[in-house]
């Protein structure tokens, strides 16, 4: 299907796009040369605090039966969840810590405390999602193959039923996206073997297995007889509050209003330089404080790890300026916005193209350092009707 909006893309040059391309890698070889022992103590510093707050957050909950020490012990196990799969889990494994050669801190041995294999989320996200972002077709993540959140994804009636199963996968996000990479589609067509399927299916049944035993069986075993429900109950809030917000992040940092998405003929022979504006249009920060930051993995800046996936997570808020300047310079949006703002654009999407027909929302246009990094959701709209 053909695009239904046009590009910035198509508005520049092939030799605008070589030059910017060997702009944003000088940007991205500096910080290379750069990283050193502050980036080694960031990781680590992150590391041992993650480690504290579970001790903690276990130890209150031996109290669970309690209700104070409920609200703490699972307010404190939800953040350390939420800081260990956000700022250290998925950086780790997308290589930002590999330049420090450390066996331990690495993207080749780190395991983290989710559904999804190591080895099948770095080949569904690292390797399909962060090459073909926002590929209509090829990026699976759009959508997660279960949700129309694109009008140029042809409507089937069970869509009817997403404003509902979201709210499922949200509260579940850790699984589905484990089912997610599966790849359903491989399986169907036969291009993933059966062996590879049940090689899979083992590791998601070990993860599982893992969760409900920490989880729901041994760490409620410890809170006694009495507090056994409690702590249960505990673990799997905390587990729900983890799942929600990173829905919620990735979600507002892929499919809010300012998003692009293109089609397969849109990238065919496509440059570095043009392989960068297309993850600067198919992705959006989300604004807030350095906490924000830091418990969303540093995924608010996702413009700029669309850019840079192997840089590490601390260095974008430093390198924006220099990504926003770019953007002006060559007359490309740099999709940004609040948090509140983003996530109800996406909710918004999700209700509308749960039916019939939808078309894309008005796009930013070029960001402005001396206005608004974005245009408003209802400013004229840069969208042309495809012939």
């Amino acid at each position: 299907m053909p695009s239904l909006i046009e590009s910035p893309l198509t508005r520049l040059t092939p030799e605008q796009l070589d030059q910017l391309g060997r702009e944003l890698d000088a940007i991205h070889d500096e910080v290379k040369a750069e990283l050193g022992d502050r980036d080694r103590r960031y990781i680590v510093s992150m590391i041992e605090m993650h480690r504290r707050m579970v001790v903690l957050s276990r130890i209150i909950l031996f109290a669970s039966r309690y209700r104070p020490a409920w609200l703490a012990g699972t307010t404190l196990l939800s953040l350390a969840k939420i800081l260990e799969n956000m700022e250290i889990g998925h950086n780790v494994m997308h290589g930002q810590w590999d330049w420090m050669n450390d066996p331990q801190i690495n993207s080749s041995t780190w395991d983290w405390d989710s559904a999804s294999t190591p080895e099948a989320w770095k080949h569904s996200h690292n390797y399909v999602h962060h090459t073909y972002t926002n590929i209509r077709g090829k990026d699976r993540d759009l959508g997660y193959e279960i949700m129309r959140i694109d009008p140029h994804q042809r409507w089937h009636p069970v869509y009817l039923a997403q404003p509902f199963y979201n709210l499922v996968l949200a509260a579940f996000f850790e699984w589905g996206v484990a089912l997610h990479d599966l790849d359903f589609e491989a399986i169907r067509t036969g291009r993933k073997s059966k062996r590879e399927v049940r090689r899979q299916l083992k590791g998601m049944a070990g993860k599982a297995r893992s969760q409900i035993v920490k989880d729901y069986i041994a760490f409620p075993a410890l809170s006694g007889r009495r507090g056994f429900k409690s702590t249960l109950k505990a673990n799997f809030t905390a587990n729900v509050v983890r799942n929600v917000w990173a829905y919620a992040i990735i979600f507002c940092g892929h499919f809010p209003d300012q998003t692009y998405t293109f089609s397969e003929t849109e990238v065919e022979g496509e440059t570095r330089g043009a392989w960068y504006v297309r993850q600067l249009l198919g992705a959006a920060n989300i604004e807030g404080s350095p906490l924000f930051h830091v418990v969303s993995g540093n995924l608010g800046y996702q413009v700029e790890h669309h850019l840079f996936p192997d840089m590490p997570s601390t260095r974008y808020a430093e390198i924006a300026p220099a990504v926003r300047e770019i953007c002006e310079r060559y007359g490309l949006p740099y999709n940004s916005g609040r948090f509140g703002r983003q996530l109800g654009t996406v909710q918004r999407t999700i209700l509308r193209l749960a039916f019939p027909g939808g078309k894309p929302r008005p796009k930013p246009g070029p960001y402005r350092a001396d206005g608004d990094a974005t245009a408003p959701a209802d400013a004229p709209s840069v969208m042309v009707t495809a012939a």
